[in-house]
Parts: structure tokens; sequence; C-alpha cells
């Protein structure tokens, strides 16, 4: 076996990871980095260790809506930890929640970084003369705000401009950068705000699914740093 490499079903805590695990929904071998650490709790319930520090034993699932819900169909967590568990029957919205609150978190540092400009004239002045790498539209926005600063963006940066983020809410927003109704919003270049990026891409891969995940959980269901 490779140095790092370990394909056992569980681990032997945080230490003893290794650079590749076993998805316990779809039976392939991943890269840590691909995966999310479940560990049981005291109360016996399983929960994610998105930062996999926690202490325990931990199973490994494809970071996927589809492969954590096959996970909990086929009741692969009780086989993995080889004990029986509690399994929350909304553990793939519990899953996603705290991937979302985690980049919502970043965001927030990127904002205390001074790497976020926000409201519509901020943001259109910073596609002028600034770094912009992202353009964050509040899912409530008004579609002829957001069709301007999307025309401002792809007129300076070209088609391959910012990365665009439109799914979360103006609450949302307001509450990570700590101002009410927050609709636009940009991201200056720098490492919190590729922080945040690197967590949202997170997310977006947790909802979207990968190919061997959505193999292994069934044609019915769909769905960091």
């Amino acid at each position: 076996m490779l140095a790092g490499v370990d394909h056992g079903e569980a681990d032997a805590g945080p230490r003893r990871i290794g650079t590749e695990r076993l998805c316990v929904a779809t039976r392939t071998v991943r890269p840590v980095a691909e995966m999310i650490r479940f560990v049981v709790s005291p109360d016996g319930s399983v929960m994610p260790d998105l930062k996999a520090r926690l202490p325990g034993r931990g199973v490994w699932v494809t970071a996927s809506r589809a492969a954590v819900a096959a996970a909990v169909s086929r009741k692969a967590f009780g086989r993995g930890f080889k004990r029986d568990v509690r399994v929350s029957p909304d553990l793939v919205g519990l899953t996603e929640g705290l991937l979302e609150r985690r980049a919502l978190d970043a965001l927030a540092m990127a904002h205390k970084a001074g790497r976020v400009a926000a409201g519509f004239a901020k943001v259109e002045a910073a596609l002028a003369s600034e770094p912009v790498v992202g353009l964050i539209h509040a899912a409530d926005a008004r579609p002829d705000g957001i069709r301007k600063l999307n025309a401002a963006a792809r007129r300076r940066f070209g088609e391959a401009g910012p990365a665009v983020i439109d799914t979360l809410t103006s609450a949302q927003l307001d509450l990570a950068l700590g101002r009410s109704n927050v609709v636009h919003a940009a991201l200056l270049a720098g490492p919190a705000s590729a922080g945040f990026l690197a967590r949202w891409d997170g997310v977006k891969r947790f909802r979207s699914g990968a190919p061997d995940a959505d193999a292994g959980a069934g044609r019915g269901e769909m769905g960091l740093p």
C-alpha cells in the first residue's frame, strides 16, 4: 500500500486519515479533498466533520448530495462504523447547510480584510478599476441590476470574467457582511477572497454531484480550508 493511502472503511482518527479514503456510499477510492468525513457524536448520532479534525474514528463519503443520500438510504454509516448509529433523515440538508455556513464565514472574513465592495454603486466602481474576482448577486436581486453589472464585468474582463454567485439571499449577505439590504457585492483579489471562492466551489460541487457519486447513488437522487 502506498504511503498515506488507507482504503479501510473507517479511519483510525484525525491523525491517521491518509491522502485517499474509500467512500462508504459509492465504494470508490478518492482523494480526501473530494470527500467529507463523518464521525459519531457522544449521543450516537452521525455528524459531518468538515475540517476532519474531530476525535474518534471517521468514515468518508464523496462530497455530493447524491453520495450522502446513498449512504443514508443504504445504512452505510452503521456498516462503516461497525456499530449502531443514529442517522438523521435530513443528513444531506444538514451537511449542505454546514458547507454553506462555512462559505459565509469565509465571506465575512473577506469583508473584514477589506476585500468586499457592497452596494450597486460600489460594485460598479470596483468593476471599472479594481481587481474583481467575483460578483455576488442576491437571489432576490432585480434582473436589471444583475444584467447591468454582469455586462460591466464582461466589458472589462471578457467572457471569462469574475465568478458569479447568485443563490445566496439578501438576508444571508446582510449577516455575513454586517449591514442591511445587501443585494450586490464584488470580491476583490486577495487570499481571503480566494478562500471564500474555494469554499463556495465546495458548496456547488456538493449540490451538483460528481459522476461516480451519481452513479453510485442511483438515478433518482441529485443533488474545504
